[in-house]
């Protein structure tokens, strides 16, 4: 499906700039905040886009968790570059919600997110948070679901939006 997406945004002038890998590590590194959290991008492409961050104490909350807000963070960033995917670079989060699943333990947090749907005026997207424990098994921690929006409108269309 992941593809099919891609190519109806393609196809529907929804894309203004191809992106890769490369850029889109090169624009996280250009946000202060994921600097300071050692965020990278591991996966991008083809409606989809993974994000990962080493778990050190810094990140984690009183109970030795990984903060909530982190795991915010890291599943709006996902979802926002995996809609990047279709829409092109000029994007906002129009909203997301997340259901914290259990408590976040573990040595490396991966967030996975796909594209659900896009058009011309959004794009909806899924986006699967896991830890990545010593022994390299993956637990699902929280899930989340957000809207993202071209930041002038549709792509190609009058920059009224």
């Amino acid at each position: 499906m992941a593809g099919t997406v891609r190519e109806s945004a393609v196809r529907d002038g929804a894309v203004s700039a191809v992106l890769d890998l490369a850029s889109a590590q090169k624009t996280l590194d250009a946000q202060p905040f994921s600097r300071l959290v050692q965020a990278r991008i591991t996966e991008f492409g083809h409606g989809a886009a993974t994000l990962e961050i080493d778990i050190r104490e810094e990140l984690l909350q009183q109970h030795g968790f990984v903060h909530g807000g982190v795991l915010s963070y890291a599943a709006d960033n996902t979802l926002t570059f995996a809609a990047a995917t279709a829409l092109g670079p000029a994007i906002v989060t129009g909203g997301f919600s997340i259901q914290y699943l259990r408590p976040a333990v573990g040595r490396t947090l991966r967030a996975r997110a796909e594209v659900v749907q896009a058009g011309r005026r959004q794009a909806v997207c899924r986006c699967d948070l896991t830890v990545i424990g010593a022994e390299g098994e993956e637990r699902v921690c929280a899930v989340a679901q957000g809207t993202v929006l071209p930041l002038n409108g549709p792509a190609g269309g009058n920059g009224e939006g």
